[in-house]
């Protein structure tokens, strides 16, 4: 199964096929056929919501979503986390509603960070139902004490939060429907954010490119490891469905590393330095890892990629073994093993089996390029949106 992942991944980034293995040209006629049935339904679960046949919730205090057109590598939980912060920030507390997929790495993550924060955190597939629960225990804020929240000039004078909610966050909410939103942040993955142009499973894309329309804030990311050309050609392409649309810039900057014995460790990324890696990671877009740890000055690196959200089994950490032991031979040292906080999150005890050798696990914080500028337009935009829709 983790085999024909790895392909369909393949066909999915691939524009031309006509020199593809047999296997991927095979597979393509089935994934067309399945894209056009996804392609489908969507435009009937479309219309559903369009002509209210299927019912969407309106919750009593602003909703933020952060979601993505294509699978994987986009940078939306480590945006909620910072937008979490910034309205903790601004004297509100955040409800950050997330679906849990695949053991909940996402999740887990988020709760990692932001312990000790007053961020409340609900996992389940139904979102509503999530948030009327969290809703009933903690209650919400009054929505006419808000405006002075969403003020920035208000902010510094924030002291106390209350437990009450005051606004909630959609991790992964662009295709998520039944709830209504207030404010709509894409993220694109630099690097490749159309991938061939198809919907899944033929291409990446979880929804046709128009869908940028409904976008109001669009967030370019891994933008430090895209050149000047490709990122106007991204931009012509987003502004080419809205014009007026505020583009912004991220990127992930390594900060420290941790044994994955003792999640408390600190390692410092120095230790890398013209060390043996092998860069092991289960997630949307590998590269952007491996790129980050050769930018520690790390003496020899290797990649082990598996697909998105796969949950490490025993034979997988013997793969990693014997990867590691090759390594071993070509660099006549003994590697070390550099994993991603997901793949830790996902399931942290398998990973201390490869015990012969050292496991760090990456840690990296978002930054966004005109940080001021990007708050100020998120804080003005929710505020507008939501006093008119309310």
């Amino acid at each position: 199964m983790e085999k024909l992942r790895k392909v369909v991944n393949e066909i999915a980034y691939t524009r031309v096929h006509s020199n593809s293995p047999v296997l991927h040209r095979s597979l393509v006629p089935f994934l067309t056929l399945a894209s056009s049935l996804y392609s489908g339904a969507l435009q009937i679960r479309r219309s559903l919501y369009r002509f209210s046949l299927l019912q969407k919730h309106r919750l009593p205090v602003p909703v933020i979503s952060v979601g993505n057109l294509s699978w994987g590598g986009n940078g939306k939980t480590p945006m909620v986390e910072y937008i979490s912060q910034l309205l903790v920030e601004s004297g509100v507390s955040p409800l950050i509603l997330t679906r849990g997929y695949a053991g909940g790495d996402e999740a887990k993550m988020l709760e990692r960070h932001l312990r000790g924060r007053p961020v409340k955190i609900g996992v389940g597939a139904n979102r509503a139902a999530t948030a009327a629960l969290f809703l009933e225990k903690y209650g919400c804020v009054d929505p006419s004490t808000l405006r002075t929240f969403f003020d920035l000039h208000e902010r510094a004078e924030a002291k106390t939060i209350s437990e009450k909610i005051g606004s909630i966050i959609l991790d992964d909410g662009m295709q998520h429907l039944s709830l209504s939103r207030d404010l709509e942040i894409v993220m694109l993955n630099g690097l490749n954010p159309w991938g061939n142009g198809h919907l899944v499973p033929l291409g990446p894309l979880r929804e046709p490119l128009v869908a940028l329309e409904r976008a109001d804030i669009a967030v370019v990311h891994h933008v430090d490891l895209i050149t000047k050309q490709n990122l106007r050609d991204i931009e012509n392409m987003i502004q080419g469905f809205k014009k007026s649309i505020p583009i912004f810039y991220s990127k992930m900057v390594p900060k420290y590393l941790f044994d994955v014995k003792n999640a408390r460790s600190h390692v410092a990324l120095q230790e890398l330095r013209c060390a043996s890696v092998l860069c092991v990671s289960a997630i949307g877009s590998a590269d952007a890892f491996v790129k980050s740890i050769e930018m520690t000055g790390a003496g020899f690196v290797d990649r082990l990629d598996f697909s998105d959200h796969h949950l490490f089994e025993a034979q997988d950490v013997e793969t990693m073994r014997r990867r590691a032991k090759g390594l071993e031979h070509k660099s006549n040292s003994k590697p070390i093993i550099v994993v991603t906080e997901k793949d830790y999150d996902r399931d942290p005890e398998i990973l201390k089996c490869l015990d012969s050798y050292t496991v760090l696990v990456l840690c990296s914080e978002l930054q966004i390029t005109d940080v001021d500028n990007f708050d100020s337009t998120l804080m003005r935009a929710l505020a507008a949106k939501f006093y008119v829709s309310s």
